[in-house]
């Protein structure tokens, strides 16, 4: 799980490969129009409504590219912004803010896309008792990112990876050879060291689980009968999740239901770029 805010040593070998992936040998456009001399002022703009998230590692782009570029940030991550209020202002070397501008941007743009989606999906759960959960369905090497942006718009991290909690998944269970079995071995190699969740694909597969003593089962693509048939068997047994091409219409479907969690993967695998702008004085 994320937690706090983002450290510039995070996220270092990130930014310098992205930026190396961008700039390569020199910004060759840039180069042939300005020169050290030149100097520019610049703002960051928002062309829609949403949460701003990555102030921060907007500004570490450009301390990592070039010291000499001031970066201020007019507002914070989690708060709500609007079209036409600026975000950001910049001043120093005009090649360095040309350079850096894309890379800066496509970090604040999709931070700041995925922590809109999750306020959003936030706000329809609103007088329930379930927590909106993100999933391991990130960019390669921006989960941390893209889990704190999740934190920012208001949702909770699931595990950050393999390594900090158990969760047996249908091919656990079917190289295990039942989930009964998969669970009495994670508790002979663990004990208690570990909260067990267990995916669950049929009402009988969550009531199984919830035997073997499963603290959480998810319930993976069940249309409502097979949730609420599930949700009987398991009693109140277990803690409940539900998953599987989770979006606002279905979850407005489901929300009435005694669940627990709901994770969508739809927060961090497809994300809505927020519109951005880098606009010079």
């Amino acid at each position: 799980m994320m937690t706090g805010v983002v450290q510039k040593s995070d996220v270092e070998a990130l930014i310098r490969l992205a930026l190396q992936e961008d700039i390569g040998s020199g910004d060759i456009t840039s180069r042939a129009i300005f020169g050290k001399q030149d100097i520019s002022e610049a703002a960051v703009v928002s062309k829609q409504q949403g949460i701003v998230c990555g102030i921060d590692v907007f500004r570490y782009v450009y301390e990592i590219l070039d010291p000499d570029v001031a970066v201020t940030g007019l507002v914070h991550d989690g708060d709500a912004i609007r079209p036409g209020n600026r975000v950001i202002l910049l001043k120093g070397p005009t090649i360095s803010l040309l350079s850096g501008e894309r890379t800066a941007l496509n970090f604040l743009q999709r931070m700041t896309g995925v922590a809109t989606r999750t306020a959003q999906v936030v706000s329809l759960l609103k007088g329930t008792s379930i927590t909106l959960l993100d999933t391991r369905k990130t960019l390669p090497g921006f989960r941390m990112l893209d889990k704190y942006a999740v934190q920012t718009g208001g949702g909770t991290n699931h595990r950050m990876g393999l390594y900090d909690m158990v969760m047996i998944k249908d091919n656990h269970i079917t190289a295990a050879g039942g989930a009964g079995r998969a669970v009495r071995m994670i508790r002979e190699r663990y004990g208690t060291r570990y909260p067990i969740e267990v995916e669950a694909a049929t009402p009988e597969e969550a009531g199984e689980a919830a035997l073997s003593g499963a603290d959480i089962i998810m319930l993976d693509n069940m249309d409502r009968a097979l949730l609420k048939a599930a949700i009987d068997i398991i009693n109140k047994k277990s803690k409940i999740e539900v998953s599987g091409n989770m979006d606002e219409k279905r979850i407005g479907s489901i929300i009435d239901l005694p669940i627990d969690y709901i994770s969508m993967g739809l927060l961090t695998h497809s994300v809505a770029a927020f519109d951005l702008s880098m606009d010079f004085n």
